[in-house]
């Protein structure tokens, strides 16, 4: 299996992600749209067969990774102007992760099952409120 990691730009926490996704869900509903979720980028992944057995998309926000959305297809497209596209419909389903930190890229790159954090499952009431840097030392310490 392999993952997407991507920079989520303009967003400061995993609750603004997941507002931004909402209001994108409601416009598009609001449109007559379909229920999906999706996220168009120029590339198209070349091992995309080996992403839709079970991949997600990591978002790095503020130079953590911290939410994970499961790629449900992948899609070619193309813009308005006739230039080829990728639309990745996602899961509106976003899962909180144990925050890693990661630096800024340009697009999105490949990360393997091995290199992917993990699902956090514990209660994520507040952890907004925590700046990333601090989050992340709290868990390496085992306070969080």
């Amino acid at each position: 299996m392999l993952h997407l990691i991507k920079l989520a730009v303009g967003v400061d926490s995993f609750s603004s992600l997941g507002k931004r996704q909402s209001a994108k869900l409601e416009k598009s509903a609001e449109f007559g749209g379909a229920q999906s979720l999706t996220y168009v980028t120029r590339n198209m992944p070349r091992r995309a067969d080996e992403i839709l057995n079970g991949g997600s998309i990591y978002w790095v926000i503020k130079r953590f990774i911290f939410a994970r959305q499961r790629i449900m297809d992948i899609k070619a497209s193309a813009d308005h102007r006739g230039k080829a596209r990728c639309v990745l419909v996602l899961d509106p389903l976003l899962v909180r992760v144990l925050p890693r930190p990661h630096r800024p890229f340009q697009g999105w790159r490949y990360l393997g099952s091995t290199d992917a954090p993990e699902d956090d499952l514990r209660s994520d009431a507040g952890l907004d409120e925590i700046p990333p840097e601090m989050a992340g030392e709290l868990r390496r310490l085992g306070l969080l």
